[in-house]
């Protein structure tokens, strides 16, 4: 990961930065922290699910890796491998792929473990507390390392599991309950 020389005192002021690049970049105490790519096998897992909800709930509401979700606390901002939005984010992001504060959550986000510690500890602990706090409704955690599928959704204000699926377990989606596909269908997509 490579760090930008540039400081930010507010979200709005990070909003305004175009370095020209394509890079993405965390907002992390007033840093940019450029965000690596991702490995083939979570781009693959990551690319089978956008096609799998693409049949639910259309193409404009299936926003892959590059849409951006500005959290509480630090780092100010996420990337999830997969977003489902609302049908009132399609207006809000046509000029950036921003999902603000000040905006309704999405309905889903998935995220899918990278292999190392921190990753884990990123996936399972620090952006499921951003996510509860930010009232995602419904939050999953594809493990290809664990070979699980960990379906969160949230009751109040804490994140409730619905289950850890595994091999010819379907997942079991709240939110999208015609999804029907098993935990070893979308853990093998990416190879």
């Amino acid at each position: 990961m490579t760090q930008a020389k540039v400081r930010f005192h507010s979200f709005e002021e990070y909003l305004t930065y175009d370095d020209g690049t394509d890079a993405l970049y965390e907002l992390f105490n007033g840093e940019l922290i450029e965000v690596p790519p991702e490995s083939g096998l979570n781009v693959g897992i990551a690319a089978f699910l956008f096609g799998q909800f693409l049949s639910i709930v259309g193409h404009l509401r299936v926003r892959p890796h590059g849409l951006e979700l500005e959290v509480r606390g630090e780092p100010r901002n996420r990337y999830p491998d997969l977003t489902i939005i609302r049908e009132e984010h399609i207006q809000q992001l046509l000029r950036r792929n921003t999902i603000r504060l000040s905006m309704a959550p999405p309905l889903l986000v998935i995220e899918v473990v990278s292999p190392g510690e921190l990753q884990r500890d990123r996936d399972y602990v620090a952006k499921r507390s951003q996510y509860q706090d930010r009232e995602i409704p419904e939050y999953w955690i594809v493990d290809p390392e664990a070979q699980a599928v960990t379906v969160l959704e949230l009751q109040g204000n804490q994140y409730r599991e619905v289950g850890v699926f595994r091999e010819d377990n379907v997942i079991v989606s709240p939110t999208f309950p015609e999804f029907a596909l098993t935990a070893q269908q979308v853990l093998v997509a990416g190879q």
